[in-house]
């Protein structure tokens, strides 16, 4: 158990994300927003200007043929323990749910300022330019147990926080306390063909997503920077690894500079 501004946690949802099974199909984003109902930008818009709750980049290690690899790398929010956008929220629209760790966004707090975004060093928060829309007959296909969000506000990954509530509602129906930590898997895992993503609770030790994160091949984004991210990456190969660091990293002589640097 952990212990944050006097609360107990039983909970803490964690993430891992195995690069060298990913192969850059972006399923992952089309279930997350499938499930989030995360709206169609119009055909017009700007590259900058649509909305996705975890994006896939491609990063290469900077070498030619025959030497030149590459690797794709999802990212979603990284739900922070020292996350940045909470500090800069003028209307206290991100918060942490000390008993989750989740990190979460509420839509009808936000004014659009954007500080959030400028804040997060990962690039995972995305600005609603455009009121919710979808092409004819997929209103029917919504999920229920979200609600689209308007114009003007700024959106991130929550975990999948409908499947939590329903793990929760099914728990409680089962006669199991409310208080006790529930299972359920986001849309992203549940989605990713190669079984890329894992997902659970980080203060279980005998957990899978425990076992990956403190395993040799482990690493998180932008580390240096003391976020205390809650996405761990994992890659056999040392240049992929390498391109968690910062550059505060290199000024502190913590690390050599990454390939292609």
């Amino acid at each position: 158990m952990s212990t944050h501004s006097g609360v107990t946690a039983t909970t803490s949802y964690a993430m891992v994300i195995d690069l060298d099974k990913c192969t850059g199909c972006g399923a992952c984003m089309v279930g997350c927003a499938v499930e989030n109902n995360i709206s169609v930008p119009p055909v017009a818009a700007a590259e900058n200007r649509g909305l996705t709750w975890i994006r896939v980049y491609r990063v290469d290690n900077g070498k030619e043929f025959p030497e030149h690899r590459s690797v794709c790398v999802p990212i979603p929010c990284q739900h922070c323990d020292n996350a940045p956008c909470i500090h800069v929220c003028p209307v206290t629209a991100v918060q942490m749910d000390e008993s989750t760790g989740i990190v979460g966004q509420i839509p009808t707090r936000c004014m659009g300022c954007r500080y959030c975004m400028a804040a997060c060093p990962y690039h995972a928060r995305y600005f609603n330019w455009f009121d919710p829309i979808w092409p004819e007959g997929m209103e029917d296909t919504l999920n229920p147990d979200v609600s689209p969000r308007m114009r003007g506000v700024a959106e991130k990954c929550n975990f999948c926080h409908g499947r939590l509530d329903r793990a929760r509602e099914l728990a409680s129906a089962g006669g199991r306390p409310t208080s006790e930590p529930v299972t359920y898997q986001p849309a992203c895992a549940e989605a990713c063909p190669h079984g890329a993503i894992t997902f659970g609770n980080m203060l279980d030790e005998s957990s899978e997503v425990y076992q990956l994160a403190h395993g040799p091949h482990a690493f998180r984004l932008l580390e240096a920077l003391g976020t205390k991210p809650k996405v761990t990456y994992l890659s056999r190969e040392p240049w992929v690894r390498r391109i968690g660091l910062s550059r505060l990293d290199m000024v502190r002589g913590l690390a050599d500079a990454p390939e292609g640097a």
